[in-house]
């Protein structure tokens, strides 16, 4: 059987990193910060990560959108939502971590989190 693989080094829950974040209606991705939601474990050479986009949302905000208050925590340099109905699971080598999410702003997202996954969680 193969050893659980370690959490990526220097990433955690929480953090903000950069990625190659994939659209959800065009084959492409965008370069642009993302917030790590989750670190399963996972066997074999390389981590995954569970992460949230991040926009400016140039388009108008969605429900569940959460404004980051704390910018400069963040590595953020402009107004930006953490998108909470926009998931995806990239390889953790893939991210760079450049800020994390104030502790004010991860009880709303755990909200939008929670609504998101609603179905998926309830018995």
């Amino acid at each position: 059987m193969d050893a659980v693989s370690p959490r990526p080094v220097g990433i955690a829950v929480w953090d903000i990193v950069r990625v190659d974040f994939p659209f959800a209606d065009e084959a492409r991705t965008r370069r642009r910060p993302g917030l790590v939601a989750a670190i399963p474990a996972m066997h074999g050479d390389f981590a995954v990560l569970w992460v949230v986009m991040i926009t400016s949302a140039p388009s108008g905000r969605w429900p569940l959108d959460v404004a980051i208050s704390d910018l400069a925590l963040g590595g953020l340099d402009h107004a930006c939502v953490v998108r909470t109905s926009k998931i995806t699971v990239l390889d953790a080598r893939l991210a760079v971590r450049v800020g994390e999410l104030s502790e004010a702003d991860r009880v709303e997202v755990r909200a939008g989190l929670r609504a998101v996954l609603k179905d998926a969680l309830d018995e």
